[in-house]
C-alpha cells in the first residue's frame, strides 16, 4: 500500500473554510462569478451559445483551442505537448506518478506545498528537502542543493513564484538550478501555479521549459486566471515527458468537462486583460498588507516578491495554529496556520481577496492581537 501523510494545508481549508465570515487564507485572485466572467469577456450570451452542444467526453487532452492558448503563454511550446489537467493539483501529481520510481532520489522545495514532496514520498522516492529560510528570503541556497544532488536524483523539484512565502527565483538562479540538474540527467519540476502575478513588472521570470530541455511546468486556471471553480490546469514538458504523462492520465481522469474547456479557451483570448486586473488586485492588496505589518509589532515577514500569498511571522508565546483556532473561533476570520508548512511561528495569508475583505480581516486580527500584547 502506498503511504500516504494528512495532507495538512488541505485538511484546514476542509474543516473551517466554509464556516467564517471572513477567509483570509483565499490564494485565488478574487475568482469571477459567471455572470462577471462572461460580462468581462463581452461574451454575456455565451451560455446560450454552447446551450445544445452535447454532453459528451469532448477532447480527452484539451481542446484544441484550450491548449493553444495554453501553449501562447510559453515561449517556445507545442500545443501538442500541452496537457489539460484537473487544476495544477493533477498536473503535478501526474509528473510524479511518470517519471518518479522507488529508490529515486527528489530534491525538494520545503516549506512548499505539500503535495509537491510528500507525493514522491508516497511514490517510494528518497525525498531530500531543500530548505528555505527567511534569513535567506526564502530562497534555495545552490551551495546546499548541489550537496543534496546524488547520481540517483531523478528530480529537482521548485515553485516559482513559492507558496507560501510569495518569493521568486529569479532568471538567473532558475537557470543554475536548472544546469545543476542537467548534470546528473534530472528533471526541474516547477510548479508554476501564481506565474503571471508579478507586484513588480522587473521581476518576470521565464518558465522552467523555456530554459530548460527537461523542465516539467505546472500551471493552474485558479490563482491568476480567476476561474477556480472550472478546476482546470495543465501540464508541459518535453514530448516524451508528455507522452508519459498521457499514458498515465487514461487511468486517472479521461477527459475535464466540456463545458469547462470551453470557458477556460475563452479566458485563453481574454488573458492578458485577465492578468491586467488580477495584477493590479494584488499589488493594492499587498500594499494595504505590508504597511499593516509594518505598524504591527507582534508580526513581520520577508514581503512576497510575486504570487498572491505571504508567510508573516508572529511574535507570540503560542503556536500559530493556536493563534488561528482562536481567530475562527473568536473573530470568525480564518488564516493558514504555519504548522501546515512546518513552521509553527508563521501564518499564511492570501492578499487576492477583495481589499474590503482584507481591511475588514486586517481589523479584525488587530483586535485579536490587542487583547494578547
Amino acid at each position: 500500500m502506498v503511504k500516504v501523510d494528512e495532507f495538512l494545508v488541505e485538511r484546514w481549508m476542509n474543516e473551517y473554510e466554509h464556516d467564517v465570515e471572513v477567509n483570509m487564507a483565499e490564494t485565488c485572485v478574487q475568482p469571477f462569478t459567471l455572470r462577471e466572467f462572461l460580462e468581462f469577456t463581452d461574451r454575456p450570451d455565451y451560455m446560450d451559445e454552447i446551450m445544445d452542444r452535447q454532453l459528451t467526453y469532448g477532447w480527452i487532452e484539451g481542446s484544441p483551442e484550450l491548449r493553444e492558448g495554453i501553449a501562447g503563454l510559453y515561449r517556445d511550446v507545442d500545443p501538442g505537448d500541452v496537457l489539460v489537467t484537473g487544476g495544477a493539483i493533477e498536473a503535478n501529481f501526474n509528473s510524479f506518478y511518470s517519471l518518479v520510481e522507488p529508490k529515486d532520489t527528489v530534491v525538494s522545495v520545503y516549506p512548499a506545498y505539500q503535495q509537491l514532496y510528500s507525493v514522491p514520498k508516497g511514490f517510494g522516492a528518497n525525498v531530500k528537502p531543500l530548505r528555505l529560510l527567511p534569513e535567506k528570503g526564502w530562497l534555495p541556497d545552490m551551495e546546499e542543493l548541489k550537496e543534496l544532488v546524488d547520481r540517483k536524483t531523478k528530480m529537482i523539484v521548485v515553485n516559482n513564484p513559492h507558496n507560501p512565502s510569495g518569493s521568486l527565483i529569479d532568471t538567473p538562479t532558475l537557470r543554475a538550478i536548472c544546469e545543476v540538474a542537467e548534470g546528473v540527467g534530472a528533471y526541474v519540476h516547477c510548479d508554476e501555479a501564481y506565474r503571471g502575478l508579478y507586484l513588480y513588472p522587473a521581476d518576470r521570470v521565464p518558465s522552467v521549459v523555456d530554459v530548460y530541455e527537461k523542465g516539467v511546468a505546472t500551471g493552474s486556471f485558479s490563482k491568476p486566471i480567476s476561474l477556480t471553480g472550472l478546476r482546470l490546469g495543465w501540464i508541459t514538458a518535453n514530448h516524451e515527458a508528455v507522452h508519459q504523462f498521457k499514458l498515465r492520465r487514461d487511468y486517472t481522469t479521461i477527459s475535464k468537462g466540456m463545458i469547462d474547456d470551453a470557458l477556460g479557451a475563452l479566458a485563453m483570448q481574454h488573458i492578458d486583460r485577465i492578468l491586467e486586473r488580477n495584477n493590479r488586485i494584488v499589488k493594492a492588496n499587498h500594499r494595504l498588507l505590508d504597511e499593516w505589518i509594518s505598524d504591527e509589532p507582534l508580526m513581520d515577514w520577508v514581503p512576497p516578491r510575486a504570487g498572491s500569498v505571504g508567510f508573516m511571522r508572529h511574535h507570540l508565546d503560542v503556536t500559530a495554529w493556536d493563534i488561528c483556532k482562536e481567530l475562527i473561533e473568536e473573530k470568525s476570520t480564518f488564516m493558514v496556520p504555519g504548522d501546515c508548512f512546518g513552521f509553527s511561528d508563521h501564518i499564511r495569508i492570501g492578499y487576492g481577496n477583495n481589499i474590503e475583505v482584507l481591511k475588514e480581516g486586517l481589523g479584525r486580527f488587530k483586535e485579536y492581537l490587542d487583547c494578547h500584547r
